[in-house]
């Protein structure tokens, strides 16, 4: 099921409200959390390009997406929502978020598991999650260095 618009990366659990900079549901900076609604749906799709990227730089060691177009199939069959403009990275993420548990295989997915460790799909989900959050909080660190050294640069 496609959004017809931009929608909010939210999973309902916010752990900005607690004094996080960088949500360990959404993987938003906490500003972004904070404005989301004053947001054009082109800055919007900005921060989402960047929520995939992050999955595309964690899920390949993980997992191989043999046929995309057989888990977008699955995502429909199963009711789940997701963005048609989204990467199939983010397409399996949904797909976790919402059965990891119940999960034993992923072929009938289109997706095959790259690792061989004993933990479950749902463990598995887990460990990603933590170094997602660990990655974006380098990448808001980062970014709000840079944002400093402007800044400065400016006041100069």
């Amino acid at each position: 099921m496609p959004f017809e618009t931009v929608p909010t990366p939210c999973v309902g659990i916010c752990s900005t409200t607690y004094g996080d900079t960088v949500c360990r549901g959404c993987r938003r900076y906490l500003p972004e959390v904070i404005d989301w609604n004053r947001y054009s749906a082109a800055e919007k799709r900005l921060i989402w390009l960047r929520l995939d990227g992050l999955l595309a730089q964690i899920m390949p060691r993980y997992f191989e997406l043999t046929d995309p177009a057989l888990l977008r199939q699955q995502l429909d069959h199963m009711r789940l929502s997701y963005r048609l403009d989204a990467s199939a990275w983010t397409w399996l993420q949904i797909l976790l978020k919402n059965a990891a548990r119940q999960l034993t295989d992923l072929k009938p997915f289109g997706v095959r598991r790259l690792d061989t460790s004993a933990l479950s799909i749902y463990e598995l989900k887990e460990l990603m999650n933590s170094e997602l959050h660990t990655l974006a909080s380098a990448y808001y660190e980062r970014d709000l260095l840079r944002a400093l050294q402007f800044e400065a640069q400016q006041d100069a």
